[in-house]
């Protein structure tokens, strides 16, 4: 059974750093050809954070993101990261990883992905 595991979340202050994991089980490695952070604070809708491509380390970033956050990925280890820099009030959310068997196109949308973790919370005070 394929599994993703989210872990790294929890508080700090405005400016701090977090680094999130995703490891990815039950599965041979390359089977994912897309994995993601995905974001969803109280409601409010889910929302991609970076996405990356397992081929070729191809990324994408939402705009509120970009230059703060820096996705990669460890293929042997079927992990993924997610280095958060400058953090922000409003960057405190759920966090969630998910994976597609395929190379999407427009990656950032939560609405492509069927593979979902548990979620991490990640919590910003001022």
């Amino acid at each position: 059974r394929v599994q993703l595991v989210e872990s790294g979340g929890g508080s700090v202050q405005a400016g701090g750093t977090l680094r999130l994991s995703c490891e990815a089980s039950g599965y041979s490695t390359g089977y994912y050809s897309t994995m993601g952070w995905f974001r969803q604070a109280p409601g409010k809708e889910r929302e991609g954070v970076a996405t990356i491509y397992a081929a070729d380390s191809i990324t994408a970033y939402a705009d509120s993101v970009k230059g703060r956050f820096t996705i990669s990925q460890d293929r042997a280890k079927n992990t993924i990261y997610l280095l958060m820099n400058s953090l922000k009030p409003e960057d405190t959310a759920m966090y969630y990883c998910a994976a597609h068997r395929y190379r999407l196109t427009g990656p950032l949308n939560s609405w492509l992905y069927s593979n979902w973790g548990q979620g991490t919370q990640v919590t910003v005070s001022s």
